[in-house]
């Protein structure tokens, strides 16, 4: 079974590629739905990270607050490192599940979404990899509007991951979404079936 990891930067347009293979009816995963449920009360990872952080982390509720450990990881690239380290092994817990799940069912292959598959080398555990990405401007603009950033803010999160032309060296197969809707869509149709044929083959 061929194991597909599917990342680019962030706010490059990974949640619109992977939906449309959901619509194709490939099993996919969503990586940061994973990490949603890990940053839930009572978690391992809840109490490992509030060890670490401290309780001004967490939610009245308890959750881990996403906002307040977004903010402190992208501008301390040592906090970084150690929240990567508490929660990516859960991660690939739960990413070796889905996969043993789909050997069960004899699908051809499955598609991994995560951002950080480049920087954390998680990616050499793939067979193949898709960076999807757009342009520098376009990424920005982007991710000011889905986030409701300034532009400094913005720009400190795009920097704190791998620049994206650096990222595409890495891919076995590109998705530009720099174009109107229907031409990501069709790209994304053209690695669809690039896939296909390669897991056919595998």
């Amino acid at each position: 079974m061929l194991e597909v990891g599917l990342t680019g930067g962030i706010a490059c347009g990974k949640s619109v590629v992977r939906r449309r293979f959901e619509e194709k009816g490939v099993a996919t995963l969503d990586a940061d739905v994973v990490v949603h449920r890990l940053f839930e009360p009572g978690s391992e990872v809840v109490r490992e990270l509030e060890s670490v952080f401290g309780p001004q982390i967490l939610t009245v509720e308890g959750a881990v607050d996403r906002k307040t450990l977004g903010a402190l990881v992208f501008r301390d690239s040592a906090a970084r490192q150690r929240v990567n380290a508490i929660v990516h092994p859960h991660v690939w817990l739960a990413i070796d599940a889905f996969f043993q799940s789909l050997r069960g069912r004899g699908e051809p292959f499955g598609v991994v979404d995560a951002a950080l598959m480049v920087e954390t080398g998680s990616y050499e555990r793939y067979d193949c990899l898709i960076v999807v990405h757009c342009t520098a401007e376009l990424q920005k603009e982007r991710l000011m509007k889905r986030d409701g950033l300034t532009s400094e803010e913005a720009q400190r999160r795009i920097e704190a991951q791998m620049p994206i032309e650096e990222k595409k060296a890495y891919a076995d197969l590109l998705i530009d979404t720099s174009g109107t809707l229907a031409e990501t869509l069709s790209r994304t149709d053209d690695v669809l079936a690039a896939l296909r044929n390669m897991a056919g083959e595998s």
